[in-house]
């Protein structure tokens, strides 16, 4: 990848780790980021379906906006790819 260093161990803190222990701390935040996105897509889920997650209704407010709004501009205001 164009990064110059280590995007899981930048500060190199796991030196002196055995391989074994770093390839299965790695695995443990791989899996920590994919549940942590499931969590975030259930609750842009049930903001703007209500009750399509059982678990957070009543929880969670309804959103009847644009979820993906920060993402249709960019930071100057314009549309992304339209020139």
């Amino acid at each position: 990848h164009p990064v110059p260093f280590n995007l899981y161990d930048p500060f190199k803190f796991s030196k002196n780790m055995s391989e074994d222990k770093k390839a299965s701390r790695l695995r443990a935040e791989i899996n920590n980021g994919r549940l942590a996105q499931i969590g975030i897509l259930g609750f842009l889920s049930e903001q703007v379906c209500p009750g399509s997650v059982p678990a957070l209704s009543g929880i969670v407010q309804p959103y009847d906006g644009e979820p993906m709004a920060p993402f249709v501009t960019n930071y100057m205001g314009e549309a992304f790819g339209i020139n």
